[in-house]
């Protein structure tokens, strides 16, 4: 394994609860640590953990779609996913998961132990649905100890100190290769795990309905139990009974003001390929469910901790923004054909549905008044999705109209907070469809990051990519760039990190890593290698301020010395 080994400063003590243990950094997913981040001055360590990255580009038409694990840091320990085994471009479970150990010493990374999984990623696309993008591998470290998704919808405990598997924990009769754990590990203050199972018909995964999804608990006995999603979906659609689709025939849609799409079987309830149970203060389970087959049909779900339904609440018809409000004007270029209802999304002529969508990392994440929010996926909205926020009785309280692929953060500040999103404005899917004659781009392209109020209705501020320069980092250690992205670069990251200080820290598909203070100025940035479209990526900070960040698969390790004591700017709050 190549590592990069550049400076360590010395730094401060540990802040208390500053360690990053899952995604989100806590079971609420806030993304916010108690820790002061340090300065963006120099790449500290950094080590290639994906060795497929020029195959995966190649295949990808020059894009990276792999989702990767947030990195894990205790102290001066961080836990890491490799990947090793063989690429094949059909189907991305010919490679091989581990989990890398590593340890500060000296000032720099030195390995611990690899130890291998056999876990699988979900089955990729199909035809008839599934996802483009490799989804996610995810560890987590508890009290209990280091823990990873393994083979047929089961965990394994690791020793910490060796790396041996002490123990399979296994919710199932037995060890079925056609059930795969989706999604991160989640675990509780209590040292109770929470994950996604699924178990797919081999043969044709999405074309055929699942054979069943669970959502599994281990409590800090390593005791096991699950409860199927048909169990605590009630209310939603069966199996067998018909859902709308959308249109098919010829654009602009909706093809009349009263036309009605074809329908289709719905499927199966189960989670999406990449969701991460989120855990409210009071042991709420928080996970999201959508129809196998048609994902307009998904809903937010709230779990006792005894595996019980608490509530469950529809995402379908909760928005009016498609046709002549965010779309242009009906019959006009990239428009609803003339006539049709404000409001509908064109491509079934109903308000517009939150979708779970396989290709998304998003997770619920549970606010400090215990609302809940949740980035779901619309396309008809240029492919923004919108930001879906629940009360803690599950009531719907509104969105906003950025949710694509994004767990926020949170920025607790005072008595209230902010939350902190990416909102990218993407032209190249154009307004509502992927076809460019009816569907042109028909707004100016433009990249932020966000930070909304509570309840959604105020921007507090925005940062907007104003870097216009392609780089790449030579073998030599120069920088040699071209100017090719006049209107910025999109924002690569689906989990936001944000330090005790209210500082948001954010990697860019300019290769850089940036740092913006609590009122939406920049404080800092660092190139990292390559600039370079991906799926989203996750950041973290240790408890000494270090910053883990992600670049065409290499954990880069960030920091350096304070020049002045960090504060809060409190203006705009």
């Amino acid at each position: 394994m190549r590592r990069i080994f550049i400076a360590l400063f010395v730094v401060s003590a540990a802040s208390a609860n500053a360690q990053w243990l899952q995604w989100g950094r806590d079971p609420q997913h806030t993304g916010v640590s108690s820790a002061a981040a340090q300065p963006l001055t120099s790449i500290l360590d950094a080590f290639g953990y994906d060795p497929f990255v020029s195959d995966e580009v190649f295949a990808g038409g020059g894009d990276l779609f792999v989702h990767y694990q947030a990195p894990i840091v205790d102290g001066d320990d961080v836990f890491m996913e490799t990947k090793a085994g063989v690429f094949n471009a059909a189907d991305w479970r010919s490679q091989t998961w581990n989990l890398n150990h590593s340890r500060w010493v000296n000032g720099r990374l030195a390995d611990q132990w690899t130890t291998p999984t056999d876990w699988k990623a979900a089955p990729p696309f199909d035809g008839g649905g599934g996802p483009q993008f490799e989804p996610v591998f995810h560890a987590l470290v508890n009290a209990n100890g280091v823990f990873m998704p393994a083979s047929g919808g089961t965990i394994v405990q690791v020793d910490r100190n060796s790396g041996a598997i002490v123990k399979r924990i296994n919710p199932f009769s037995s060890i079925d290769s056609s059930i795969y754990v989706t999604g991160p590990l989640t675990s509780d203050a209590n040292g109770n795990i929470y994950y996604n199972a699924i178990q797919f018909n081999t043969a044709t995964p999405y074309s055929s309905d699942v054979r069943g999804a669970w959502l599994v608990k281990v409590n800090a006995s390593g005791v096991a139990s699950r409860v199927a999603y048909s169990d605590i979906t009630p209310g939603t659609p069966r199996a067998s009974d018909l859902c709308i689709a959308a249109f098919t025939s010829a654009l602009p849609w909706p093809p009349s003001p009263t036309a009605v799409p074809e329908s289709i079987p719905c499927g199966s309830q189960r989670p999406g390929l990449n969701v991460a149970p989120a855990i409210g203060a009071d042991g709420t389970i928080y996970t999201v469910s959508r129809a196998h087959f048609d994902s307009r049909y998904s809903s937010m779900v709230a779990v006792n901790p005894n595996l019980t339904p608490k509530w469950i609440t529809s995402m379908r018809d909760r928005f009016n923004d498609g046709c002549n409000v965010i779309i242009p004007p009906n019959g006009t270029a990239g428009g609803c054909r003339a006539g049709a209802i404000t409001g509908v999304d064109p491509a079934d002529n109903t308000r517009g549905a939150g979708r779970v969508v396989d290709d998304a990392s998003s997770c619920p994440v549970v606010a400090p008044d215990g609302s809940v929010f949740y980035g779901a996926f619309t396309q008809y909205n240029y492919g923004q999705g919108h930001m879906m926020h629940f009360a803690p009785d599950g009531t719907y309280l509104g969105n906003y109209s950025f949710g694509w692929d994004i767990t926020p953060a949170i920025d607790p500040h005072g008595a209230t907070y902010s939350l902190i999103t990416k909102e990218n404005h993407y032209v190249e899917a154009g307004t509502y469809c992927g076809d460019e004659g009816s569907c042109p781009p028909a707004r100016p392209e433009a990249y932020f990051i966000t930070s909304l109020s509570p309840s959604l209705a105020v921007v507090e501020w925005q940062f907007k990519s104003t870097n216009t320069q392609s780089c790449h980092r030579n073998s030599n250690g120069t920088i040699s760039c071209e100017s090719d992205h006049p209107n910025g670069f999109e924002w690569c990251v689906n989990a936001p990190a944000v330090d005790r200080f209210g500082r948001t820290y954010v990697n860019s598909e300019d290769g850089f890593v940036y740092a913006i203070d609590s009122t939406g100025h920049e404080v800092g940035h660092l190139f990292l290698q390559l600039a370079l479209g991906a799926a989203y990526t996750p950041l973290s900070i240790d408890a000494v301020g270090r910053v883990y960040t992600q670049n065409a698969g290499v954990l880069f390790v960030v920091g350096g010395p304070f020049a002045t004591p960090p504060r809060r700017h409190a203006a705009g709050h």
